[in-house]
């Protein structure tokens, strides 16, 4: 696994070979947030305190923070797999948008 989730923000991890530490950035948000650490422990530990102190400055500001999503999801897709799709939630006896959270969330091992 190469991510961390806290208080609904998750970041990508990536190992560093050149100076042999742990360096993550949060996903999902315009906003720059980095941090590292040279162990996973010491990692959780700063990736914590980056999201923690994201939420203080735009406290501090008076800015809402970025949310990484907002739930919503606009796919463009050929007519046929659309009719699939329909089918297949049809048959599932669900609501194409519950048919497609399901099988989303599966493959993305949810």
């Amino acid at each position: 696994m190469n991510s961390m989730t806290y208080n609904g923000y998750t970041a990508r991890i990536e190992y560093d070979d050149d100076d042999g530490i742990f360096v993550g950035h949060l996903a999902g948000i315009r906003d720059i947030v980095s941090f590292h650490g040279s162990t996973v422990n010491e990692l959780r530990e700063y990736f914590h305190e980056a999201v923690d102190h994201y939420l203080a400055v735009c406290e501090e500001r008076g800015e809402q923070p970025q949310k990484p999503y907002s739930g919503n999801l606009m796919l463009r897709i050929s007519p046929d797999i659309h009719a699939a799709v329909a089918t297949a939630s049809q048959v599932k006896g669900k609501s194409i948008n519950q048919w497609a959270a399901e099988v989303l969330g599966k493959a993305a091992h949810l």
